[in-house]
């Protein structure tokens, strides 16, 4: 899933973002949906788990932080990348481990309603009703 939100911004804006730029995004839209569920106490607390998780998986998050209001920052000039990671992976495991945490918390019903209200041209399954979600891609 967070394969497919990263492609879907990365597909959204025509021009050549950066992948820190669209990792940034697609967090950034995450976090405006999870602050009006959860407040921002509550989302940054999930962004922090999700980010230290993350950091034993990709190292090269480890220049990377979660603020006061819950926005990422990365310190210096460091790119997400790593040997063992190229930057897209990192990202991508930052962003599977928060939607992780956030499918435990509240359960794949309503993590996948958070999703569809935030990316509506995505086609989201349903594995607890057996039903997909009927969006068409527009674009």
């Amino acid at each position: 899933m967070a394969r497919r939100l990263f492609a879907e911004e990365a597909a959204a804006d025509g021009t050549s973002l950066t992948t820190r730029s669209t990792i940034l995004r697609v967090y950034e839209k995450l976090r405006r949906s999870l602050c009006a569920l959860a407040g921002v106490a509550g989302f940054r607390s999930l962004a922090s788990r999700a980010l230290t998780l993350a950091k034993a998986e990709a190292p090269s998050l480890r220049a990377m932080q979660v603020a006061e209001d819950g926005s990422l920052e990365v310190c210096g000039e460091t790119e997400l990348e790593s040997d063992k990671h190229p930057a897209e992976e990192s990202g991508i495991i930052l962003l599977a481990q928060l939607l992780g945490l956030l499918h435990a918390f509240i359960g794949e019903a309503l993590t996948l309603r958070l999703l569809r209200d935030t990316w509506p041209n995505i086609v989201f399954y349903d594995r607890d009703s057996g039903e997909r979600e009927q969006h068409e891609h527009t674009r």
